[in-house]
C-alpha cells in the first residue's frame, strides 16, 4: 500500500461533485428511482450542489408557470445567474448523521439496521428496492482492501457515507460522489483508517477482468 491510501481520516469540504446534466435530469424528475436517491442523498450532504440543484428546480418553475409569458426580458436572465452565484433557498433534507435523511425510508436510520450480506474479500452489500432502470446498493469495503479491476457498460454512481477510498490520483471522503462510465477501467482502494461505506447505483452489470469475479458477479447481481 502507497503513502497516498494513508491519509488520515478528518472532516474535510467536499471535492466531487455532481454534472450539470445530472442536476438538470433530477430538476426535471426524469431519472431512474435509484438515480434520483443517490442524488438526492448527494445534494443532502453537499451545499454546492444543493444551492445548484435548487435553482434549477426555480428555472423550471418559472419556464412553468401560467404567467411566464409575462415575465420581464430580464427575469429569467436573474435565475440563471443564481447558477453561479448560489441560491438563496430554505435547505431541504440536510443530514449530519451516518445514514442521510433520503435513505431512511430504504434502511432505516442508523447502520445497525442494514440487513448486509457478504459478496466476497470481506466485502458486503445490501440491495435496495427500487423502481426498474437502474440498482441501488449499500457497499461495505473493509479498511485498505481493493475491489475488484472493472469498467462500466453504463453509467456507475458511488457516494460515501463513512469512511473514504482512493481510485488513481483522486481520494473521495464522505459527501464525494465519484461519476464512471463505459470509458473509466478502476480500482478503487479503501482508506487504511476506517471500513468504507458507500451507496453505489448502476445502470447496467459492470465489465470485470478476472474471471474468479466474473463468476462472482452472476451470484451477487452487480
Amino acid at each position: 500500500m502507497t503513502d497516498k491510501h494513508a491519509r488520515p481520516m478528518t472532516e474535510a469540504t467536499i471535492k466531487h461533485h455532481l454534472d450539470e446534466a445530472t442536476l438538470l435530469a433530477y430538476a426535471a424528475g426524469t431519472l431512474p428511482e435509484a438515480f434520483n436517491l443517490i442524488v438526492a442523498t448527494h445534494l443532502s450532504l453537499c451545499d454546492t450542489c444543493r444551492a445548484s440543484a435548487q435553482a434549477y428546480d426555480a428555472v423550471g418553475g418559472a419556464l412553468l408557470d401560467d404567467d411566464a409569458a409575462a415575465m420581464t426580458a430580464g427575469s429569467l436572465d436573474q435565475i440563471l445567474a443564481q447558477l453561479d452565484n448560489g441560491f438563496d433557498a430554505p435547505a431541504r433534507h440536510v443530514s449530519t448523521s451516518d445514514i442521510p435523511t433520503p435513505l431512511h425510508s430504504y434502511i432505516g436510520d442508523d447502520l445497525e439496521s442494514i440487513r448486509w450480506r457478504p459478496v466476497g474479500m470481506g466485502v458486503k452489500q445490501a440491495i435496495l428496492r427500487t423502481s426498474k432502470g437502474a440498482t441501488a446498493r449499500l457497499l461495505s469495503i473493509p479498511a485498505g482492501a481493493a475491489m475488484p479491476d472493472h469498467g462500466h457498460h453504463g453509467t456507475e454512481m458511488t457516494l460515501v457515507l463513512k469512511g473514504a477510498f482512493q481510485d488513481d490520483d483522486a481520494y473521495f471522503g464522505r459527501g464525494d460522489i465519484e461519476i464512471a462510465d463505459s470509458d473509466v477501467q478502476h480500482i478503487p482502494v479503501a482508506d487504511i483508517h476506517e471500513d468504507c461505506i458507500c451507496l453505489a447505483v448502476t445502470d447496467a452489470p459492470l465489465r470485470f477482468q478476472g474471471i474468479l469475479p466474473r463468476i462472482w458477479q452472476k451470484f451477487v447481481r452487480i
